[in-house]
C-alpha cells in the first residue's frame, strides 16, 4: 500500500478530515493538514482505532447530503431560442 492522504481516508470512512486528524494525534502520529500523507502501518492502526471507536454501540457519523443540482435543460428546451430583447424587437417591428 502506498502513502495515503488524510482527506482520502476521511472520505473512505465517511467522516470529516478533522476527525481523522484528531484520531491520528490521539495515536501519537503527527499530521500537519488533511493533505498530509501517512504510511500503510499508520493507516492500519488508524483503521483499527476507528473501528473500535464505532463498535461501542455508537453509529457512524452521518454524511452530509450534497446540495441539489439544478436539472439540465431537455434537448427541446436547449434548442429553443431565449425570448429576450431580440424577440421583443422582432414583435414590435
Amino acid at each position: 500500500m502506498a502513502k495515503v492522504r488524510v482527506y482520502e481516508l476521511a472520505k473512505e470512512f465517511g467522516v470529516e478530515s478533522k476527525v481523522v486528524m484528531a484520531k491520528l494525534q490521539e495515536l501519537g502520529e503527527f499530521v500537519r493538514s488533511a493533505s498530509s500523507t501517512i504510511e500503510a502501518p499508520v493507516v492500519r492502526k488508524l483503521t483499527d482505532a476507528l473501528q473500535q471507536g464505532n463498535g461501542g454501540g455508537k453509529p457512524a457519523p452521518a454524511r452530509k447530503a450534497a446540495p441539489a443540482r439544478p436539472a439540465a435543460p431537455s434537448p427541446a428546451q436547449a434548442a429553443r431560442p431565449a425570448a429576450g430583447r431580440a424577440g421583443a424587437a422582432l414583435r414590435a417591428g
